[in-house]
């Protein structure tokens, strides 16, 4: 079975797409902290790090349960996903 998965990361508020693996068996907590943090490196300092974010699916516009696992979640490789 496959441990990480490909998926886009949309970005409103920086009007930016990255492209990024994601480990399956990390909580989605924790992925969000990661994501804003790197995309703070990135956007050097653009995007502050916060504690409020969510993890929006692209589709459904529906928030993931940032206490289950991007796997719990059914996030899979192609997913879209919005960061806000």
């Amino acid at each position: 079975m496959k441990n990480k998965i490909n998926v886009d990361i949309i970005v409103p508020s920086l009007e930016e797409k990255f492209n990024v693996f994601l480990p399956v068996n990390k909580k989605t907590i924790e992925i969000i902290f990661l994501l804003n943090k790197a995309i703070n490196d990135l956007s050097t300092g653009c995007f502050p790090i916060n504690n409020e974010l969510v993890l929006v699916d692209g589709y459904t516009g529906l928030p993931y349960d940032p206490n289950n696992t991007i796997k719990e979640n059914r996030i899979m490789n192609g997913s879209r996903l919005i960061l806000m």
